[in-house]
């Protein structure tokens, strides 16, 4: 393994061999400009090519795996690609789609939403992600390019949704404008039609030059959120019932140390990126810009063969390493997220994060002081 130590007690690799999911860009364009965004080529109205869709599909077709590949259309805006070449570039998938070994995810910020996509997302089966903050000014950070509030214009696209029977599960930002609103985002998506869960993600250190949220608020937040699914709420929270379901298997004894997921990112040219989708499109010579190889001249499997080469993937197994031996939320946490032991700390070799503290840590503690005053298991 050149150095690589193993981390699971199976002797498993480090470092996953085979994909599960593959983030695929079908433009660099987005049409808003979140105070929060570190993407850098955003304003650039780039369209991945049918080539490298093609591509894409080849490279999931090679792959050997009893588990679907879910192909997540991100971005950019992901609605802001023309919904004809959207529709041309999911053709090399179809296949693989029909035959259950691709499913799509597509994560939008909801505002292009029309009724040719909801038609084109119903067509071929879309889970749906909907990117918003939560009601009126506790979405005041997720602006368009001339600096107005989008609200109205997500709301529609959410209605727009609903309107067609289509469910979806969200994405929220957690800023330090809105960690001490908990209850408020709770109400607010639990009222949401079609909203079948929601995801918080604490405000991440990803070059924004913005404050970051306290260990002592993420916890705040946590508590409530937590105190609220406890008392039946009927809003499924993502990180609350991946917790749940930690507990579970734990308890069933049917925990397994498995490889780290690579998640190959795919840019509209090809350029593959590994470990962390926000990585793409990041500039780092030290890193060779996170590049990993380009899927029109090597399939991605190629690529995570010989990801052991990489600066930055041989960093980030040795802080995996170090994360498995030291830290006791490493069962739960796994390792948290590549990215941001880069964007927090300018290297893959760090062990401990803020989004470690605030996402997972503090998440953790706020349930297990939930579970120990209600005389729940320790």
């Amino acid at each position: 393994m050149n150095g690589i130590r193993l981390v699971s007690v199976n002797r498993q690799p480090a470092i996953a061999n085979k994909f599960h999911t593959l983030v695929v860009q079908p433009t660099s364009f987005c049409n808003l400009d979140c105070t929060y965004c570190y993407l850098p080529d955003r304003k650039s109205l780039r369209l991945m090519t049918d080539a490298v869709a093609q591509a894409c599909a080849e490279s999931i077709a090679q792959q050997s795996s009893s588990h679907p590949v879910s192909v997540v259309w991100h971005g950019g805006e992901p609605t802001a690609t023309p919904a004809e070449t959207f529709q041309r570039l999911l053709t090399p998938f179809e296949d693989l789609r029909r035959d259950g070994r691709v499913r799509y995810e597509i994560q939008t910020n909801g505002t292009l939403i029309n009724q040719r996509w909801c038609d084109l997302l119903a067509t071929h089966d879309f889970e749906i992600g909907i990117s918003i903050d939560g009601p009126g000014t506790l979405n005041g950070n997720r602006l368009d390019r001339a600096g107005k509030a989008t609200t109205a214009r997500t709301m529609r696209g959410i209605q727009n949704l609903a309107d067609n029977g289509l469910t979806y599960s969200v994405i929220c930002v957690v800023t330090p404008e809105t960690i001490d609103h908990a209850d408020d985002l709770v109400e607010f998506f639990a009222g949401l039609p079609g909203c079948e869960s929601v995801g918080f993600n604490i405000e991440e250190q990803e070059g924004a030059d913005r404050l970051p949220v306290s260990e002592e608020a993420a916890y705040r937040f946590w508590h409530q959120i937590v105190r609220y699914r406890l008392a039946g709420g009927p809003l499924r929270i993502r990180d609350v019932d991946r917790l749940a379901d930690y507990l579970a298997t734990t308890r069933a004894g049917l925990v397994d140390h498995v490889p780290y997921e690579p998640i190959p990112t795919v840019s509209h040219d090809g350029q593959v990126v590994l470990l962390s989708p926000e990585l793409l499109g990041i500039k780092d010579p030290r890193y060779a810009d996170f590049i990993a190889g380009n899927v029109l001249h090597e399939p991605i499997g190629d690529m995570l063969t010989r990801a052991r080469e990489l600066r930055y993937v041989t960093e980030f197994v040795t802080a995996l390493n170090d994360c498995a031996d030291r830290c006791g939320f490493y069962d739960f946490c796994r390792g948290a997220q590549a990215g941001n032991r880069y964007f927090e700390h300018g290297t893959f070799a760090t062990r401990e994060t803020a989004y470690c503290r605030t996402t997972r840590q503090a998440l953790i503690r706020a349930a297990a002081d939930h579970l120990t005053l209600q005389g729940g298991p320790s």
